[in-house]
């Protein structure tokens, strides 16, 4: 019988892991062998490994595609293998470094390639992917965020719905993020990353940047408005399943959440934690955003209480508000819905812009 913590992994998430594309099989075969916490990484990574040697085995023969698919496949394992597992950094280090070269790997062989942006950024360096839908000249450009614990190895399917649109992505990792996260801590002003994209994008002449949006989802949902507030340059936001004050969110996470962000955060202790959480709040900063905002959320989300989103439509003045009533957190029980809502919503409101 698995205890507290991988039945909290598996009760939370499921949806999440099949939606990024995570085979359904797989999950139900990887979880269904684990009984420890302790063992979650190690099963996954095993996955992980299985899809890789299918992808060098299919490379080997000249199959092309099938590589790129088996590639991506070992990415989402290795990503879902350390997504909220902090028992050992060495360990989450090495499955994070896994993830990132097998989703590499698979932009070897399938399109839209990717290309790895670096970006200066307070004596560190962000890091995002960058894919520009074939046949568009100067696609407008939506900056999608992740949240706690994703990271651009599981936003390959997320980018093709904008993709398929004439939209280009740029997937970035912020503050505390995957690969960014190695040298940067969580903080509550992450409009300071998001200039900081925009800056690197500034004499880009194959994307139009005066058409900018950005979508977050979970806390990158708290992420996108409050970048907005403050960087003009971005035209338009959503977010999907963000919080308005994430420490009064606190009691209610899972332990394992609670530990993610303390890890992220560079929080000594839970107290500190706590505390930091708090600062991300939207409370003052929503009546300067100036900005469309479309809000989706999930009446059944176990993370994040609905009525947060609710403080967030109603206080922003071009606030929308879409709420599923079968929605969990991110909706990601209902990617049909909420998806393509979202990707139509942001290019009809970039095309807009004059």
């Amino acid at each position: 019988m698995p205890d507290d913590k991988v039945q909290a992994a598996i009760d939370n998430w499921a949806p999440r892991f099949v939606s990024q594309g995570v085979d359904y099989n797989d999950f139900v075969r990887t979880t269904s062998s684990i009984e420890r916490w302790e063992d979650w990484l190690d099963a996954w990574v095993q996955t992980g490994d299985t899809h890789a040697r299918l992808a060098e085995e299919a490379e080997a023969a000249g199959r092309a595609l099938s590589a790129g698919e088996a590639y991506l496949q070992a990415a989402l394992s290795y990503h879902f293998a350390k997504f909220v597992w902090m028992l050992d950094p060495v360990r989450h280090r090495h499955a994070s470094e896994s993830a990132v070269a097998s989703l590499y790997a698979a932009h070897r062989f399938l399109d839209p390639k990717a290309e790895r942006l670096e970006i200066p950024f307070q004596g560190a360096l962000m890091v995002g992917n960058l894919r520009r839908p074939i046949g568009f000249e100067r696609p407008p450009l939506v900056l999608l965020l992740p949240g706690l614990d994703s990271t651009k190895e599981e936003f390959f399917h997320w980018e093709n719905v904008f993709l398929k649109r004439g939209l280009a992505t740029l997937s970035l990792e912020g503050p505390g993020q995957g690969e960014t996260g190695y040298h940067t801590h969580i903080r509550h002003d992450y409009e300071v990353a998001v200039s900081a994209a925009l800056d690197a994008l500034l004499d880009r002449v194959d994307l139009d940047t005066r058409r900018i949006g950005v979508v977050g989802v979970s806390l990158g949902g708290y992420y996108a408005p409050r970048a907005a507030a403050f960087e003009p340059r971005l035209k338009a936001v959503a977010t999907i399943g963000g919080p308005y004050n994430f420490g009064e969110c606190w009691p209610g996470l899972p332990p394992i959440t609670r530990e993610t962000f303390q890890h992220h955060s560079g929080a000594l202790d839970p107290v500190q934690a706590e505390s930091l959480a708090s600062r991300l709040d939207l409370e003052g900063v929503l009546t300067r955003l100036g900005q469309p905002l479309l809000v989706v959320f999930g009446r059944l989300d176990r993370l994040i209480p609905w009525q947060q989103a609710e403080r967030v439509a109603a206080e922003a003045p071009l606030g929308e508000l879409v709420l599923y009533p079968e929605g969990n957190h991110v909706c990601n029980n209902i990617p049909y819905k909420y998806r393509p809502l979202v990707a139509d919503w942001i290019g009809e409101q970039l095309q807009s812009v004059g």
